[in-house]
């Protein structure tokens, strides 16, 4: 029976936006939830069995509720946010790594220095970033040292020092990789606006600094400066050149921001990328342990809030896969087609990269997870009763009906078990009748495992369509084993899966795991079916070409045909040439039988 406690704790919740925080006996955070009508939202959770374990695991570790109420839904995503940040529920998807990120930073002083730095220090210098990559930063450096020639000094430049020759220049300035301001050699208007421009390149806005650089060169080429000039167009070549790898869309685009999710049984990976001036100025991709099944729309919503607080986002719109609730104040643009749909569709294929690198790494790492994934995976795209640990893969041979051969392949956990792989040489069927076949072959199989007490299989795949499937299922009914085993049919030509007494067949998504793992099996099926037909094949054509020598055994023959390739060439070599290959006694009786016919 309910706790009357808890009962009364739930009918006392007010129907106002806001944050829910479920406690165990020991006081401990269980979880914290935002909700849009807490009462409703918290009632849920208690008037059902829910389809996860864990939330009902959940459900009966609860003791104490508490709330805290705000104005909006968004207020709600906002709390809720910081709430699992710092107390990290252990039923909440947890969004904060360790990681600290690069900034680039315009140093506020005199003479601004430009520089790298993980550290962000509230005195009034402009940050930019965090930049997901040090490479990325490491590559803007560069370009804007062979941009514009800055201090690297940490001299305070301030006028008095400056008028009273406190400062040196240093080997920078004699190798022109600085103006010598701490000498007085550039006044500090002309080294701020090459600050403005270096401002703007890292918004992503290129337009000004070319700008300029084709106005300097231009002025140098009138006035016969014709090295200066090409100095100049070398560094609006080099800023062309990065232009170019970052632009990717229409460079009207500009402060915006994308946001994409592909998700599994067990992890979320979202992408977000930001958009400036027609360039990805910063991309990441973060992973999301799902803890209590929850859906796409949920973790989006809070990764989108994570990562505008992580990286300091503030643009006013923002592309997503589909509608998420992030307040008034935020555009949300779904497209459909033109540049954001691309937009889109790169940020997809980013989190679906990093998605199979993750799964890659798991692979190798921890493979009982990884096969764990793939089964749970499996059991829900196909509907199965249970997770299909153990499959097999039936597929016929046939050439106008001769050497007519079946295979079964198996798969244990995901993965091939070729010790348990089986040939069938077809005994009950005259000509092609591949439908005849499959019965019989299946008949065959789980005759014998019935007979031997061997475990059967979670999972049947029959290579064929409808046809195929019933005449299998025929089978299994006059073993009894119908219902006992799952049992699907693939179609060829358009991957159609169709299930016994259903007509209509089920299409999974082309990139899915499952139909990956189907079409390893079919494929693994055809080839072991095809192998042992072409071998059959052969036997036969060469049995029926050797002739019966006396003293000669099949061994001995087929010894001699795949060393002369034919019985022609066999007939033709020379005693000595036999002798070589299988002996003088042997070589004898040959020469002598083919001599005597």
């Amino acid at each position: 029976m309910q706790n009357p406690t808890l009962e009364l704790q739930i009918q006392t919740l007010p129907d106002s936006p806001g944050v829910y925080q479920y406690y165990d006996a020991a006081g401990k955070i269980l979880y914290v939830g935002k909700a849009k009508n807490l009462k409703k939202r918290v009632s849920s959770y208690f008037n059902k069995i829910h389809d996860t374990a864990k939330t009902n695991v959940l459900v009966k570790k609860i003791v104490t509720i508490k709330h805290i109420v705000v104005a909006t839904e968004t207020d709600a995503l906002l709390l809720e946010n910081n709430l699992i940040k710092t107390l990290m529920p252990r039923y909440n998807v947890l969004l904060r790594d360790d990681k600290s990120y690069p900034w680039i930073c315009i140093k506020k002083e005199p003479f601004s220095r430009i520089f790298s730095t993980r550290r962000l220090i509230k005195d009034g210098s402009e940050y930019f970033g965090p930049y997901t990559s040090f490479k990325t930063v490491s590559t803007i450096l560069d370009l804007i040292k062979e941009l514009y020639p800055l201090r690297t000094c940490n001299y305070d430049l301030s006028k008095s020092n400056i008028e009273s020759m406190k400062f040196k220049v240093c080997l920078e300035y004699h190798i022109g990789n600085c103006k010598g301001p701490c000498e007085g050699f550039e006044p500090i208007e002309n080294y701020q606006k090459q600050v403005d421009a270096i401002r703007e390149i890292l918004k992503g806005n290129f337009k000004e600094s070319l700008k300029d650089f084709r106005k300097v060169m231009n002025d140098f080429a009138t006035a016969m400066h014709f090295e200066e000039a090409q100095k100049i167009k070398e560094k609006i070549q080099i800023l062309e050149n990065y232009q170019s790898r970052s632009t990717i869309i229409n460079p009207k685009i500009t402060n915006l921001d994308v946001f994409s999710i592909v998700s599994d049984e067990s992890a979320a990976f979202v992408n977000f990328m930001q958009i400036s001036h027609g360039s990805i100025i910063r991309s990441h991709t973060m992973e999301i342990k799902k803890k209590l099944d929850e859906t796409d729309v949920e973790l989006l919503a809070l990764a989108i809030v994570e990562l505008r607080e992580r990286f300091q986002l503030v643009s006013k719109e923002l592309i997503v896969p589909f509608d998420v609730d992030l307040g008034e104040n935020i555009k949300i643009t779904i497209p459909q087609l033109g540049d954001k749909k691309q937009i889109l569709d790169l940020s997809v294929r980013n989190a679906k990269y990093f998605r199979i690198e993750q799964l890659k790494q798991l692979q190798i790492v921890d493979p009982d997870r990884h096969a764990n994934r793939i089964m749970a995976q499996m059991q829900k795209d196909l509907r199965l009763p249970v997770e299909p640990r153990h499959i097999e893969c039936f597929d016929n041979s046939n050439i106008q009906g001769t050497n007519p051969v079946a295979a079964c392949v198996v798969f244990k956990d995901g993965k091939p078990s070729k010790k348990d792989y089986r040939h069938f040489n077809i005994k009950t069927v005259e000509g092609p009748d591949d439908f005849a076949s499959m019965t019989e072959v299946v008949y065959r199989r789980y005759k014998r495992m019935l007979d031997e007490n061997q475990p059967l299989p979670q999972l049947i795949i029959i290579d064929g369509g409808k046809g195929q499937l019933s005449s299998a299922l025929k089978s299994l009914d006059e073993l009894g084993l119908r219902g006992k085993i799952a049992i699907i049919g693939i179609a060829k030509r358009l991957e159609e899966l169709f299930y016994p007494g259903d007509s209509i067949p089920l299409y999974l998504d082309k990139k899915s795991e499952t139909l990956k793992v189907i079409q390893q099996l079919r494929n693994e099926a055809h080839r072991f079916g095809i192998t042992h037909h072409r071998d059959k094949r052969s036997k036969s054509a060469l049995n029926s070409s050797m002739e019966s020598i006396p003293g000669i055994g099949e061994k001995t023959m087929l010894t001699l045909i795949q060393h002369f390739k034919s019985v022609k060439r066999l007939k033709l070599a020379t005693e000595k040439e036999v002798s070589e290959v299988v002996g003088v006694s042997k070589a004898k009786k040959i020469a002598d039988f083919y001599k005597t016919n």
